[in-house]
């Protein structure tokens, strides 16, 4: 490709709304053009990095077994309505309607498009397993749509679903899935950590995530160094405490705290450390109906730890945070000041508590008084100990690993893939069945595989950037190579040299850009640099007359001389290394 026969189109300065570093160089560098709220146009330069993430992920879908499709973008509501999820999905389904007054989707995802096809065309057990897949556009009517391509409401996605004839058949179509996206995540060249997951709204049992890691990444991702376990924050496990209760060293007694209300703020007015300090956090059970006995709950916790929503709702149900009025209403007293003192002799509240709470001694609580708190709070002695416990924490750096090896580690990462052991959850919904071997109709076991590959872009520059712009991993660079003439329209022998260098890389199967348009040299390696094309040569006549060239790496700090003779063989070699 020559630049002037291709379209260019940096900027100087990001647009205002651009928050993060993806957002601000896709429009710098002229790959994305924004034309409303979450919704971009794919410019040539931005185009040609999505068409290279998605052959990378078509070839190793392909190599894995898994066959190709294509679903429509508009889907009837007839099938959300079947599994429930017209209903439940929320206001990020974009429901539309027809001049004929019938319902549609904007499709977000395609189990229930996908689940009607397999139950039409899969009669026998002869015809299982089969893994369907494609790379479509997908819309989510996002509140906020932020940050660019990281999260707006209308993206490119790969989603592939499988389908068993029973459970061992689906856990080993889901390893052929989990071991293709770490072949994918691996040729894209990037940082990236599988970790368990949380099926979500998806639905299903067991799940991974696939990270691109960063530390401007939304999701705190949990792992142990020293083994392989790995999960995000929602679905990571925080072990009973092993160490006993200490025996109690205070007398119980209460303090004034006039105007302290936060754990951090009684502790520090205390002279106390926040870990000794007890919270009360009141939510109210929407799976229970109002004046009934447990509609209203306590959870425990101590007060340096944060409640894990997703680990809550499966312990209690549906749950939403108590409004202040209820707060006052059940137990008498504002935010701030709660404890646990005489809620166990509450019937009518159900009481529940964070395992690391049962080995607190002489903490710090709410008296349920205003401005009043307990210090020297102890169980058993001052207060019933809680008998439902359970892990309702997000855990910390330092917590003991699951698995017994180690200590875990947080780090930040950006959700890029996730894979589903979905089982029947649609297949029961939608009546999607095989004959077996006995004539008998079963229920195909699914599993669902989804990339994000606009995600994935962005993904990668907020990984792999400096302060000159974008730093792209070889095998998904717009270009692999840019070729920087100095004075093309004016030196023969630069002309000559270049043109036949193009044509070398050209026929060896390198992607690569001449550019022809004449620009001064510090307005072109400005370009390059922020578009961030990962090898560069220059030609010029003075490293001509010593016959040498220049080539140099985008994250390298110097310029590296090879002889003209063999920079192609150099380059050639370099580029099929990163591949």
């Amino acid at each position: 490709m020559r630049a002037s026969r291709f379209f260019i189109s940096t900027l100087k300065e990001a647009p205002a709304d651009a928050e993060v570093i993806s957002h601000r160089l896709m429009v710098r560098a002229g790959m994305i053009r924004r034309l409303g709220s979450g919704i971009y146009a794919y410019m040539p330069m931005g185009l040609r990095v999505i068409h290279k993430v998605e052959n990378i992920i078509r070839e190793e879908m392909n190599r894995s077994g898994a066959v190709e499709l294509l679903m429509p973008v508009v889907q009837p509501a007839e099938l959300w309505q079947e599994t429930g999820r017209w209903q439940k999905y929320g206001p990020e389904l974009l429901r539309i309607k027809d001049r004929h007054d019938h319902d549609f989707v904007i499709q977000p995802t395609s189990e229930e498009m996908v689940t009607d096809i397999a139950r039409s065309v899969i009669k026998s057990y002869r015809q299982l397993p089969v893994n369907f897949y494609h790379i479509q556009t997908k819309f989510r009517d996002e509140r906020r749509p932020r940050f660019g391509l990281m999260r707006g409401r209308e993206f490119t996605m790969k989603d592939a679903y499988s389908f068993d004839r029973d459970i061992d058949g689906l856990k080993q179509s889901y390893k052929i899935m989990f071991d293709a996206y770490v072949r994918i995540f691996k040729r894209f060249g990037l940082d990236f950590r599988p970790v368990t997951a949380d099926n979500g709204a998806i639905g299903g049992s067991g799940s991974h995530e696939f990270h691109v890691i960063a530390e401007t990444g939304e999701d705190a991702l949990v792992y142990c160094p020293d083994s392989d376990y790995a999960a995000n924050m929602e679905a990571a496990e925080a072990l009973p405490p092993a160490n006993k209760r200490p025996a109690p060293t205070m007398p119980m007694q209460k303090v004034p705290t006039p105007g302290q209300t936060a754990c951090e703020a009684v502790s520090t007015f205390l002279n106390l450390p926040v870990t000794q300090s007890l919270k009360v956090i009141a939510v109210v059970r929407t799976d229970i109906p109002e004046g009934e006995d447990g509609h209203f709950a306590v959870i425990l916790m101590r007060g340096d730890h944060e409640l894990n929503e997703v680990k809550t709702e499966k312990i209690i149900g549906g749950f939403r945070f108590a409004s202040d009025s209820e707060i006052i209403h059940y137990l008498g007293c504002e935010p701030g000041y709660l404890g646990p003192v005489g809620l166990a002799d509450r019937k009518e509240i159900s009481l529940y508590a964070d395992y690391a709470v049962t080995v607190m001694s002489d903490f710090i609580c709410g008296a349920n008084e205003k401005d009043h708190h307990y210090m020297g709070a102890n169980w058993e002695r001052d207060i019933p100990l809680p008998v439902n416990t359970a892990d309702f924490r997000n855990v910390v750096a330092g917590d003991p690993s699951p698995d017994g090896k180690g200590i875990l580690a947080i780090q930040r990462g950006i959700e890029v893939g996730h894979v589903f052991q979905l089982g029947t959850r649609y297949s029961e919904d939608m009546n999607a069945v095989y004959l077996d071997e006995t004539g008998k109709p079963q229920l195909m076991q699914m599993g669902c595989y989804g990339i994000g590959v606009t995600r994935v872009a962005a993904a990668a520059i907020e990984q792999n950037n400096d302060a000159k712009g974008m730093i792209w991993p070889t095998a998904i660079a717009p270009f692999e190579v840019v070729l920087c003439p100095m004075g093309y329209d004016r030196s023969e022998a630069v002309k000559t040299t270049i043109d036949l260098l193009y044509e070398t890389l050209i026929n060896a199967g390198i992607d690569v850009i001449l550019d022809d348009r004449g620009e001064r040299p510090g307005v072109m390696f400005a370009d390059w640099e922020l578009i961030g094309v990962p090898h560069r040569i220059v030609v010029g006549d003075r490293g001509l007359k010593n016959g040498q060239l220049e080539y140099q790496g985008r994250r390298d700090e110097k310029a590296t001389a090879v002889p003209v003779a063999e920079m192609a063989d150099f380059i050639i070699a370099k580029i099929k290394a990163e591949r």
